[in-house]
């Protein structure tokens, strides 16, 4: 018996136990995955696998106490939009030559008006394709254009401001299109392995990329109260006429005087409307430009040890060569052994003489580098640096009337 009251006494106590005790109730929450110690075992193999690469130091010049500009207020300058990033992306070419006919609008309507450079970018790219497929696979597919790139797009799609037309996807803060270009450039390469050259399958699958990463272009829109195409909105709102402006070139390699080919990788479709000019002209076309009023597009080579994007200028140091003997030879065998390149596209909008009065351009610039300094998206070029490393101008014909009478045809 007395076992027996022993075993239902503690089974009371216990199960009295069990009905007093309140279980706390969990919640669940979503935190960030954090695996410390794993990174730093991925980290650990990954340097042991693969040894980080050994930066090169870049050699440039030692600006130090040279007698440079230092203020974009130093210039005459003429109206522009403020600079605008183009982000991780190959676009100088429309950065630069959208802001050209911005100022060009402004200069003969007065009108302020900001447009729109990835509308450009988009149905240029749409263009590439499609000449990737009339040429089978031969064109060069890349991010870069030219400044006349933007006329041929106008003439065929129009242009549109900025405001209803951006290119960025949502909560982007910076153009990147790294990933947008892979995607397209890897179904291109598997278009020319297959011989799928199915014109209408290429582009369509192009825009859905583009779409994707861009955003799809519109085709009517809302502007001051008034409704517009792309079409209309050049011709009746921007009234620019894109057959007056002209593209100049200054190489011995091809004959002065005559209208010809800038054979370079981003001159995709083989342009052949540059009007190529003696060097001396083709200074001359520039300088004289901007001391009137009109600002131009220049493109050319940014890889010297004279230009330093915390510094803000471009020029020639006398290492490389001295002032004196730049001339159409030194200019030509630049390029003629590739180390004068089409490397980028920028605006040039003012000028200032120093005071042996050589020339400083004020440079417009959407690449990186031009957002290190004290005047965000400005550089300040030297005469001797465009003479000898700036392969094209792109400017209004009223501003070279002159020069275009040595054409004879």
């Amino acid at each position: 018996m007395k076992v027996k009251f022993i075993l239902v006494a503690i089974v009371a106590i216990f199960s009295s136990s069990l009905l007093t005790f309140s279980q706390q109730k969990h919640k669940g929450k979503f935190i960030e995955y954090k695996n410390e110690f794993w990174d730093e075992i991925h980290k650990s193999t990954q340097e042991y696998w693969k040894k980080p690469d050994k930066k090169k130091p870049r050699y440039i010049v030692d600006f130090e106490g040279l007698d440079l500009p230092k203020s974009k207020e130093e210039f005459k300058s003429f109206w522009h939009n403020e600079p605008r990033p183009q982000g991780a992306t190959g676009t100088c070419w429309s950065f630069s030559t959208t802001s050209f006919y911005e100022s060009e609008v402004q200069r003969t309507s007065g009108k302020k008006v900001k447009l729109s450079e990835m509308y450009n970018v988009y149905w240029e790219y749409i263009e590439k394709a499609r000449y990737f497929v009339q040429t089978r696979g031969e064109s060069f597919f890349g991010e870069g254009s030219e400044s006349n790139a933007i006329r041929r797009i106008w003439k065929k799609y129009g242009c549109v401001p900025l405001q209803v037309y951006e290119g960025k996807l949502e909560g982007q803060k910076f153009y990147d299109h790294s990933k947008m270009f892979e995607e397209m450039s890897n179904f291109l390469k598997k278009i020319k392995e297959n011989n799928i050259w199915n014109e209408d399958f290429v582009i369509q699958t192009i825009k859905s990329i583009l779409n994707k990463y861009m955003g799809e272009p519109p085709t009517k829109f809302s502007f001051e109260g008034k409704e517009y195409t792309p079409k209309s909105f050049l011709t009746d709102y921007l009234r620019l006429n894109m057959d007056d402006y002209i593209d100049f070139m200054s190489l011995m390699e091809k004959p002065y005087y005559k209208i010809v080919e800038l054979e370079v990788p981003d001159n995709w479709w083989h342009d052949s409307s540059y009007y190529n000019v003696p060097l001396d002209d083709f200074m001359q076309i520039i300088k004289k430009s901007i001391q009137n009023g009109y600002t131009m597009v220049i493109g050319g080579d940014v890889s010297e040890p004279g230009i330093e994007s915390h510094a803000e200028v471009a020029i020639v140091p006398t290492f490389d060569i001295p002032s004196e003997y730049i001339d159409e030879n030194a200019r030509q065998m630049r390029f003629t052994n590739n180390t004068t390149g089409d490397d980028h596209g920028i605006h040039i909008v003012g000028y200032k003489f120093d005071k042996n009065n050589k020339m400083w351009f004020l440079i417009k610039d959407s690449g990186s580098g031009s957002f290190n300094g004290n005047n965000k998206g400005y550089y300040f070029y030297h005469e001797d640096y465009v003479k000898l490393k700036m392969l094209s101008v792109t400017v209004h014909k009223d501003a070279v009337k002159d020069t275009l009478g040595k054409f004879k045809n």
